[in-house]
């Protein structure tokens, strides 16, 4: 199990098996520390480019933090197998991804971290364009003890009074969507009902830039976000 300031020493990465909304079978990436028991959970949300190399680098990058962290296949229903782009296609073409359908899978999610034994009963939600509107609306509807949006656009600041958990916020300053204005009216409607809540807007940084393989990763911001996660999860979700 990690230690503050360190890391573990091995992890497992595969991909498995569960009930998402309804029912359905859908694939998820589950990466976890390979011992120690108290672990704290997180859901990773992937972005609209899909359930991707890099996406699945960010779960492990949480289980070498000490970690377990699934990530559901949002677009699993509609296109079983296929490769990450084609199925993010295969999912615009259909319209999106219901909000309910995805709640409904993140749920399934938690529900598994949250019954494993090595797990201390906390569970976060992070989530990564579209992904970080679905950890908005998540962090709004479902039980989680913390939530990480990272750039998500077309969040509705109408749902301010329903969040149930802290929540942190990581922006791009260039960014068109979700546009300075638009995290400047969701920090307005959470301050008007008085929640928990931290943003950070990263000057020079535009939409995707946690994405390792895309030109707008941007080094700078993704150092400090994820001193900032490390910081807002160690507070809100490590310790029994």
């Amino acid at each position: 199990m990690r230690k503050a300031g360190g890391v573990t020493d091995g992890i497992v990465a595969q991909t498995i098996t569960l009930a998402g909304h309804g029912g359905d079978e859908i694939e998820g990436y589950f990466a976890r520390p390979l011992d120690g028991s108290d672990q704290p959970s997180v859901v990773v949300l992937h972005h609209m480019p899909g359930y991707d190399r890099a996406s699945k680098e960010i779960a492990r990058t949480f289980a070498v933090y000490g970690y377990a962290a699934l990530m559901p296949n949002l677009h699993h229903r509609y296109a079983p197998g296929a490769k990450a782009t084609d199925a993010a296609a295969s999912a615009r073409d259909a319209g999106g991804v219901p909000d309910e359908q995805c709640l409904g899978d993140v749920q399934a999610a938690l529900d598994l971290l949250r019954g494993r034994p090595e797990a201390n009963g906390k569970v976060g939600v992070i989530g990564y364009c579209s992904g970080g509107r679905q950890t908005w609306i998540t962090a709004c509807t479902l039980d989680v003890d913390a939530a990480v949006d990272c750039y998500g656009g077309r969040a509705d600041p109408a749902l301010a009074p329903n969040l149930r958990c802290p929540l942190l916020g990581l922006f791009g300053a260039e960014d068109r969507s979700p546009a300075p204005d638009d995290v400047a009216a969701m920090a307005k409607a959470l301050d008007a009902a008085g929640k928990d809540y931290d943003f950070h807007s990263y000057e020079g940084a535009g939409h995707g830039f946690f994405s390792v393989d895309r030109p707008s990763y941007n080094l700078d911001a993704v150092r400090d976000g994820w001193k900032q996660i490390w910081g807002f999860y160690g507070r809100h979700l490590e310790g029994a």
